[in-house]
């Protein structure tokens, strides 16, 4: 059967490729769900079962934007706790997520990924760690959510089994036994990972933080996901607290308390990362452990700047996170673009920390790399899958901006004109076409309003 072709020509094109190849005017192609071609002028002449060409003039075409953290379930508990540092923060928190149930993160999962795809956001990561008990088929909600926003997606099965009685900041019945939660987290790496190459949904290998999780479930959760074959995740060196209490539980800090349990290595990825010194580098980088990094988040629970630049440097692989939104309001990773580059600045490197185009590949390769999917997305280029961003750059908020990529970095959140995940068609003149947002606005506000009466009533 002849593929399906959707042209977009006469728009800028950054590439992100190896070369960072950009187009002041060009085409791509698309056929079926790959990228058939890509260049600068019009597109070849006689192409066969066109069924749509795109006039892309005043845009600019880049990969789709690639979230490496958040937290769905935090999207009905945004505005809580605003003054608070990390700590603070969680044991203001975890007593209402740990009420939470599958209606309350269905709508939170679908309001977090509306958010992000509307955004420019063609593949998402959910690290999802609180599973209260009787709360419902929490999995099952979060991962049709995604299937029906048609984001790519990865579930970071996560969890705990360190709770108050234990010395960790969770309720007892908000964690989960350490047989549970590896034989939870291998089920589901079962019922839903998909190895393709064009996969939708692929699950990873999650445990929460070193002081929420006990030391033989983050060695055999390491151990699960190398014998499965699939990704590992998890918090790691966000703030100075979190240092201390590794040396003062585990007498390390928290990258020689990694290695000593088997999660650094090329299929792991952390979030955050803020507190590293010169040798946590050098073993990220020795070892090709890579990161997730949160600006937005990172600057509101106060935790620092991490040392984006001297990882890059290193060449350790580096992604963007929007993380939760009871820590990042606004969700969506446009503003992850410019926070990254502007709080780099207020760094030791100052203004030649990070550029535009730096900050765009955080955005989108960086993200692939992370994920370990950076041969399949995250450049556009020949042969790649179709995840693919048009930001509209003509209108007053752009004006003026010679240089595309600055506009959108640099600049206000640019309209998505057109956004395709697979090749095809989920944002179109800035609204979604797969779901309603009013109607997830209402269910969020519903659930939202739902888990603070439960909350309230203890």
């Amino acid at each position: 059967m002849a593929a399906s072709r959707i042209v977009i020509e006469n728009c800028a094109i950054a590439t992100v490729d190896a070369n960072d190849t950009e187009y002041a005017s060009g085409y791509v192609v698309v056929a079926d769900n790959l990228i058939e071609s890509v260049g600068a002028g019009s597109a070849p002449a006689g192409l066969e079962n066109v069924v749509r060409r795109v006039d892309a003039t005043g845009h600019l075409l880049t990969p789709g934007l690639v979230n490496t953290h958040h937290h769905f379930y935090q999207w009905i508990t945004r505005g809580l706790a605003t003054d608070h540092n990390l700590f603070n923060w969680l044991v203001a928190l975890y007593p209402i997520w740990a009420r939470i149930d599958e209606p309350m993160v269905r709508a939170a999962a679908r309001g977090s990924l509306a958010m992000m795809a509307r955004g420019g956001v063609t593949t998402a990561v959910d690290h999802h760690y609180v599973y209260p008990r009787g709360s419902g088929d929490l999995t099952g909600a979060i991962i049709g959510a995604a299937s029906e926003t048609g984001v790519r997606f990865t579930l970071a099965r996560g969890s705990m089994d360190r709770g108050q009685s234990d010395g960790g900041l969770p309720p007892d019945f908000a964690v989960e036994s350490l047989e549970d939660a590896l034989a939870a987290t291998e089920a589901t790496v079962d019922a839903y990972h998909d190895a393709s190459f064009d996969a939708m949904t692929q699950i990873a290998v999650a445990p929460c933080s070193p002081f929420s999780v006990s030391t033989e479930l983050m060695r055999q959760g390491a151990e699960l996901a190398r014998r499965k074959g699939v990704r590992l995740h998890t918090h790691g060196s966000e703030t100075v607290e979190e240092e201390q209490f590794c040396k003062e539980l585990f007498g390390m800090g928290p990258t020689d308390y990694f290695e000593s349990t088997g999660w650094l290595g090329a299929d792991v990825w952390m979030a955050h990362c803020v507190h590293m010194n010169d040798s946590d580098i050098a073993a990220f980088a020795r070892t090709g452990t890579g990161v997730a990094h949160c600006p937005s988040s990172n600057a509101r629970l106060a935790a620092g700047i991490a040392r984006v630049p001297d990882m890059l440097k290193a060449g350790v692989p580096v992604g963007l996170g929007v993380d939760g939104t009871a820590s990042n309001e606004s969700g969506e990773l446009h503003t992850e673009l410019r926070n990254a580059l502007l709080i780099n600045r207020l760094g030791a490197h100052r203004e030649s920390a990070l550029n535009a185009r730096q900050a765009l590949r955080l955005g989108t390769y960086g993200g692939a790399q992370v994920l370990g999917r950076a041969d399949r997305i995250g450049s556009v280029e020949t042969g790649k899958l179709a995840d693919l961003v048009l930001w509209k750059l003509d209108t007053l908020a752009h004006s003026a901006i010679a240089d595309p990529v600055v506009a959108l970095v640099f600049g206000a959140a640019a309209p998505v004109t057109l956004s395709l995940v697979n090749g095809r068609t989920v944002v179109e003149d800035n609204h979604l076409t797969t779901v309603d947002e009013d109607a997830i606005a209402r269910s969020t506000r519903t659930e939202a309003q739902r888990l603070a009466r439960i909350a309230a009533a203890g």
